[in-house]
């Protein structure tokens, strides 16, 4: 059993930044692929980035690549999303998202624990 804890949303203006953290519990988070998606009003669940289990390997949504960077510690069972440029459409509860195989898979169906959501405001 894995569960995470999503912190760092927030308010900001459109090219501020906001940084994520999703705190995981469990001896395995160093196994597991990482991944934040995000959902706004009336839209489906979308995925934003995903880093494997070592961190070596990082994918993103091209909505959000070369503004969004993801990272993770596995000393301190943390995975983090660090976003810049922020744009009012960037808006939505971000999720963190833990799949037990390992890589940074886009498809929601690989993962298997999530946690609660962190509110993303975006003003323009």
């Amino acid at each position: 059993q894995v569960q995470l804890v999503e912190s760092g949303g927030g308010l900001t203006q459109a090219g501020g930044s906001l940084s994520l953290s999703c705190a995981a519990s469990g001896r395995t988070f160093s196994s597991y692929g990482m991944g934040w998606f995000r959902q706004a009003p009336g839209k489906e669940r979308e995925f934003v980035a995903g880093i494997n289990w070592s961190g070596r390997s990082t994918s993103y949504a091209d909505s959000v690549k070369g503004r969004f960077t993801i990272s993770r510690d596995n000393a301190k069972n943390t995975v983090y999303l660090h976003m810049n440029s922020l744009k009012p459409e960037d808006t939505a509860v971000y999720y963190c998202a833990a799949s037990p195989l390992g890589t940074a898979w886009s498809s929601s169906r690989t993962y298997d624990y999530w946690g609660q959501g962190t509110q993303v405001t975006v003003s323009s």
